[in-house]
């Protein structure tokens, strides 16, 4: 629970900064491109954010790391050699790559040249998309572990691009940075969505609210056709998952897709049941008659249901959500313009701000939750790698972690707002992160090859 915690908070801010980096790359390039100055207003916004959710994950991120020694001794003295390496290729390569760039970015925006700083954002980005395939990469081999043997009790690696590229990877990758770019997209459409209902916005306003409900409503069929050929992959190399999020509990051809039920694992049954005749068979065999596994067949050897079920319809009765209203709010955009755009049709957009959010942790709960009694799967349990901390210890621990969590979090949303409500406040000639001591530079920045 107390690591759970501390990831389900860390995990949040990752989930921002990977994709809108990227945002900001497509805000700077277009400022570039046209020279209209309300790209460059959504670039000074929500740089700040960016800014702000990096320095989040990192403390967040450190707190997880001390827990690897603390909390989970068995993890790396099991599979150190394969966990260690990857773990320092992210801080060498990626971290590395974002913390160098990331002072460019912020604030060399009126003190280096046009094309400088556009390239201190690009590699900024492309450094959060590597620190993920890093973190993916590791996670994926605990799920499906390849290119590894045992000696003497220890994993040692064998291949590394059988570990690089396990068989879970590609599709782990490919969702979570989808799922990363959805998070952003209703991100910026909530908040732009809010200040177009309190002041109607500006130019910038528009044009991000536009830009970012397009970009959600061609994701999101994209993320569900990529989350349809994972859940095949996991169905192929950890059935019992697949069997947990179904509830289903025998193996049997027709398998109904159940769309509601109170998952019961004492007598191994479901309770209010309501399915839908052979809809498991279809959408994990393609096929009706399509012989789906059932739980009985890994007794002792299977996760707990019930997280795994609910976990699963939240993120997708969610994802439903996000390609209807997107569809609909780039259908009245498309047609009517942003200022056309009914308010009701914003109120939702605001009300969905961090759908994203909710959705990512629902489908990294179903992700970790679905993976045990293992720690590594038919490598490592979980209960071999904790180590010997005492209950009281953790319990207060974890309640000092919940209420540091709850506050940092309140201030975080509470900041997001504020940032969104101030708009262009400030001075135009004012730096996007002014340096104590230092003079403003112009109100524009230099041309591309221009000289400081």
């Amino acid at each position: 629970m107390q690591f759970a915690a501390n990831i389900s908070f860390h995990i949040l801010f990752p989930t921002i900064t990977i994709a809108l980096g990227w945002a900001l790359m497509g805000f700077k390039l277009a400022y570039n491109r046209t020279k209209n100055e309300a790209w460059m207003d959504a670039y000074r916004l929500w740089v700040k954010v960016f800014a702000l959710s990096f320095a989040m994950g990192v403390v967040s991120g450190i707190t997880m790391s001390f827990q690897f020694g603390t909390n989970w001794p068995g993890f790396m003295e099991k599979v150190g050699n394969i966990a260690g390496p990857l773990l320092a290729y992210e801080v060498l390569t990626a971290f590395f790559l974002e913390a160098v760039f990331l002072g460019i970015m912020l604030f060399g925006f009126n003190r280096v040249p046009g094309w400088v700083h556009t390239l201190a954002t690009f590699l900024v980005a492309a450094g959060t998309t590597l620190s993920a395939f890093w973190i993916i990469v590791l996670n994926s081999w605990m799920q499906t572990p390849a290119g590894y043997e045992i000696r003497g009790g220890v994993v040692h690696a064998t291949d590394w691009g059988a570990i690089l590229l396990n068989p879970s990877m590609p599709y782990r990758l490919t969702h979570m940075l989808l799922a990363s770019a959805l998070t952003v997209s209703f991100l910026i459409a909530g908040m732009s969505a809010w200040r177009w209902l309190k002041d109607g916005g500006g130019e910038g306003v528009q044009r991000t609210l536009k830009a970012a409900v397009y970009a959600a409503a061609l994701l999101i069929p994209v993320q569900i056709f990529v989350g349809d050929q994972h859940g095949l992959n996991t169905l192929e190399h950890q059935p019992q998952k697949v069997a947990a999020m179904e509830a289903n509990w025998e193996t049997q051809a027709h398998t109904p897709l159940i769309l509601f039920a109170i998952p019961d694992e004492k007598v191994r049954t479901n309770h209010l049941e309501v399915a839908i005749p052979s809809g498991a068979s279809l959408i994990l065999k393609h096929e009706a008659a399509g012989v789906v596994p059932g739980l009985n067949d890994y007794r002792g050897n299977h996760p707990p249901v019930a997280p795994l079920f609910w976990g699963f319809r939240i993120m997708v009765g969610l994802g439903v959500l996000m390609l209807a209203l997107s569809w609909f709010a780039a259908w009245t955009i498309r047609r009517r313009g942003v200022a056309g755009m009914p308010r009701w049709l914003a109120r939702a957009l605001v009300a969905m701000t961090f759908s994203g959010w909710a959705a990512t942790l629902a489908g990294w709960y179903v992700t970790e939750i679905g993976r045990q009694p293992w720690l590594v799967t038919g490598v490592l349990k979980t209960a071999d790698a904790v180590g010997p901390v005492g209950s009281a210890m953790v319990a207060s621990s974890l309640t000092l972690y919940l209420a540091v969590y709850v506050v940092l979090l309140a201030a975080y949303v509470a900041v997001l707002y504020r940032l969104a409500r101030l708009g262009k406040a400030a001075p135009e000639a004012t730096p996007m992160f002014p340096i104590p001591g230092v003079a403003p530079g112009p109100a524009e920045p230099l041309a591309e090859g221009a000289k400081p």
